[in-house]
């Protein structure tokens, strides 16, 4: 079966950089009493400076104080980690509604797919950066000879949000093409481009020659030799 998956990564933290030092009782002393003066501030002050970072920074104020939490863990705040295009969902994608924002934003970015309208495609959002994924079925690709049952079969999926997957049974040109408008794409944002498939056992000729992948943005395209068995 195929599918395409859009989704963006991130580079691991520099492990050449020592540990942070633990605060010494003078510097927790001193916490104590900026947390009063921060207090003190209007919520919607510590909402609009905490809005100016990420999820995990939100998720690490909350856990400073009272007032922090309540900043943190506002609309305001999780509104602005929640992508203004925002894609519609199928219904009961999100059945019951989320409550707050913190919610939907949890939700979305539990590391569940969530189909679109047509079922064809599905998105999350990247808890780390707030951006937007998505993952096109194989009915949304588009295969050479793939509506040709001498060539390919359209089986049922019990493991998938997707109803059906192609199958490949015999074909003397492999060419699958997957689509995503770029303004779908969440900004500023580094992306990977993956096809998810299975080998089965029976399977033969997928080993030489080596296939090639192309990903193409605008007049811009990158290729590469793979091997879709290794």
């Amino acid at each position: 079966m195929n599918f395409l998956c859009f989704f963006p990564f991130t580079k691991k933290p520099d492990s050449s950089k020592g540990a942070e030092a633990s605060p010494s009782m003078e510097e927790g002393e001193a916490c104590d009493d900026c947390e009063c003066e921060i207090a003190r501030l209007p919520e919607e002050l510590l909402s609009a400076a905490i809005s100016l970072t990420a999820p995990r920074d939100a998720f690490r104020a909350a856990a400073v104080s009272r007032a922090f939490r309540a900043a943190a863990d506002s609309d305001a705040v999780w509104a602005s980690f929640l992508p203004r295009d925002l894609p519609d969902l199928a219904d009961g994608e999100l059945s019951p509604a989320p409550p707050s924002k913190k919610d939907l934003f949890l939700r979305l970015s539990a590391g569940h797919y969530h189909l679109l309208p047509d079922r064809l495609k599905s998105m999350w959002l990247d808890r780390e950066k707030g951006a937007k994924c998505y993952m096109l079925s194989a009915r949304a690709l588009q295969i050479s000879w793939g509506d040709s049952p001498q060539y390919w079969s359209w089986i049922p999926l019990a493991d998938s949000r997707f109803k059906e997957g192609a199958e490949l049974l015999s074909v003397c040109w492999l060419e699958i093409r997957g689509k995503l408008p770029g303004k779908k794409l969440s900004q500023n944002t580094n992306y990977a481009a993956y096809l998810v498939y299975k080998i089965a056992d029976r399977s033969y000729g997928l080993d030489f020659p080596f296939q090639e992948a192309s990903v193409s943005i605008g007049g811009s395209i990158t290729a590469r030799q793979v091997s879709v068995v290794q």
